[in-house]
């Protein structure tokens, strides 16, 4: 059997509001809203659906799942992701810079430089 991956899901207490800054952020397009209570993503950066899920309670403490973005300028990128309402958690380097961060829902993901990364960017 091979599977391949289809959707990854982020619970949240406003998945329409959530969606919309992830759409803005990775220039992808909302295609469901299902009454908000469940927003899919596709397009722009995305390999796959993202979707949010609207849940009356997140589960505490730390993401079991995250994001891993790649960004062909990382400072730049990280600048903008705090414009927009991202907040910097933590910069690391253990042989390559990233950065953690958490979007306005409070889940963690992280950014770090395209050339430490197997992911290509569109020219």
């Amino acid at each position: 059997m091979t599977l391949r991956l289809g959707m990854v899901t982020i619970d949240t207490t406003d998945a329409e509001g959530l969606a919309g800054w992830w759409a803005g952020r990775l220039g992808a397009a909302v295609t469901e809203t299902n009454g908000g209570w469940y927003v899919v993503l596709a397009g722009g950066g995305l390999p796959a659906l993202l979707s949010f899920q609207k849940v009356d309670d997140p589960t505490p403490g730390k993401n079991r799942l995250h994001l891993d973005l790649v960004a062909a300028d990382l400072e730049s990128a990280v600048d903008e992701l705090v414009d927009a309402g991202a907040t910097v958690v933590g910069r690391r380097d253990e042989g390559f810079p990233w950065v953690t961060l958490t979007d306005p829902g409070g889940n963690e993901f992280c950014v770090s430089a395209h050339e430490h990364s197997s992911v290509p960017l569109d020219s």
